[in-house]
């Protein structure tokens, strides 16, 4: 008598508890770094600044408008700095779900407290961005290290792409939410001030509330093929990670992505984080305005994640997040001589930053996951996300610095061209049947 094979099974409903890690986490990304933080920190750190219209921090005068991509560039250094430990410390445990829950529980509370940002007090709300931030990518470090062990070579894409919809489908729906709150604030009796800060708040909830799903629906595996070290958990955290450094030099074809990535997903997570005082200090658009365009993104960034996912089935990942990377050259490019007040040509823009956006996404970690040796998912993925989330410091800092010299947010996101310019010509060198050899995985069906 022949026994079912209930694995496939099995792994399906982990994958469906998985996709919720992202449309938790998107709330976050959605509302507070994507669209209403930086805006509304520009207008506190506004209320604070000296004679010259500047703030003075440490000796350093600097605008009020270059001040949350100072912010994010400084969290995404400090970043830098943690990511790795945490992953050679999550892939010795087997208690995944609850160090992902755990990371996002203390970002929302985190999130939670920017409701009490108000007057010039900015310096506490970049302190409390700056520490939700850090555990966002903390628990996505955690939560990618999990794709490999639930999904097969055959079925990462497609669940990477997945759970980028889910994202963009969870955090769009809370925005649309917001956007109402934000947008009709004087028939609810709500100055616009606090319409920002109680939709602060709701991302906090919503992260903390759907995080659940995942940390109750997908299993505790034991660590595998764990090089040994010495010493306490945090010690053998410190020696796996010199191990892995030492090692990666075995996978050339992995760090090889990972240069490519640190260039492109500079440029996109740059605009991403940009894009609302873009079209807020730039373009002169309300905050109603900019946060109904970015639910105009998320909408079609759900159907583009899911559009790149089948495009990889039939001709292979690196082919078409090298299309992305040129539909992103083609986007900071229109940027720079966009209207300033013409909604149409933004809606447009808005529209293709979609098509793209969730797909080369979904797609990079897909991809880099074919390239890590099994057992190092989070040691792996941490590095990857030392480059990586609505928060990287090469491209920020470009964009702060630009906007500081020029007095103009168009050339600051239109230098983000060389990003990516730079990791599509890298991603071309990577051979990726030879990193899916190198890393002792199973070829995936189309490479």
């Amino acid at each position: 008598m022949s026994i079912a094979d209930l694995a496939p099974v099995r792994r399906a409903r982990e994958q469906r508890s998985w996709y919720f890690t992202d449309w938790a986490a998107s709330a976050f990304q959605t509302t507070v770094a994507g669209v209403l933080f930086a805006p509304y920190l520009i207008s506190i750190a506004e209320n604070d600044v000296g004679e010259n219209g500047h703030l003075h921090v440490l000796g350093l005068s600097i605008a009020p408008g270059a001040l949350p991509s100072y912010v994010i560039t400084f969290s995404t250094v400090l970043s830098a700095l943690v990511y790795p430990l945490l992953g050679a410390l999550a892939d010795r445990t087997e208690r995944k779900p609850d160090l992902l829950a755990g990371l996002a529980w203390a970002g929302a509370v985190a999130t939670g407290l920017l409701f009490f940002l108000e007057g010039d007090n900015w310096a506490f709300g970049s302190i409390m961005f700056v520490i939700a931030n850090l555990c966002a990518g903390a628990a996505v470090v955690v939560s990618d290290s999990i794709l490999p062990q639930i999904s097969s070579e055959a079925e990462r894409d497609r669940v990477s792409s997945v759970g980028w919809a889910y994202g963009y489908a969870g955090g769009g729906l809370l925005l649309a939410v917001n956007f109402a709150v934000v947008t009709f604030h004087d028939a609810l009796g709500l100055s616009t001030e606090t319409a920002v800060r109680l939709s602060l708040l709701s991302a906090a909830l919503w992260w903390a509330a759907f995080t659940i799903i995942p940390w109750r629906g997908i299993r505790r595996r034991p660590p595998v093929e764990v090089t040994h070290v010495d010493g306490g958990l945090l010690a053998r955290s410190f020696g796996q990670l010199w191990a892995t450094l030492k090692d990666l030099r075995n996978y050339p074809v992995a760090l090889s992505f990972l240069v490519a990535y640190l260039f492109f997903n500079d440029g996109i997570q740059t605009v991403i984080a940009s894009a609302s005082t873009f079209g807020i200090e730039e373009l002169g658009f309300a905050e109603g305005t900019v946060l109904g365009t970015y639910l105009l993104v998320q909408f079609v960034a759900m159907f583009g994640a899911i559009g790149f996912g089948r495009a990889a089935d039939r001709f292979g990942a690196k082919q078409v997040i090298l299309a992305g990377l040129a539909g992103w050259m083609a986007i900071v490019s229109a940027a720079l001589v966009i209207p300033a007040g013409s909604l149409v040509p933004f809606l447009l823009l808005g529209t293709a930053i979609g098509v793209v956006l969730g797909g080369t996404q979904a797609l990079a970690r897909s991809y880099f996951s074919l390239f890590i040796p099994r057992g190092k998912e989070a040691e792996y993925f941490s590095l990857y996300h030392a480059m990586d989330r609505g928060t990287s410091w090469f491209g920020t800092l470009t964009f702060g610095l630009v906007y500081q010299f020029t007095d103009s947010y168009r050339p600051a996101i239109f230098a983000l061209i060389v990003f990516f310019v730079v990791g599509g010509l890298l991603l071309l060198r990577v051979d990726t049947e030879r990193g899916i050899r190198q890393a002792g995985n199973a070829p995936a069906d189309v490479i």
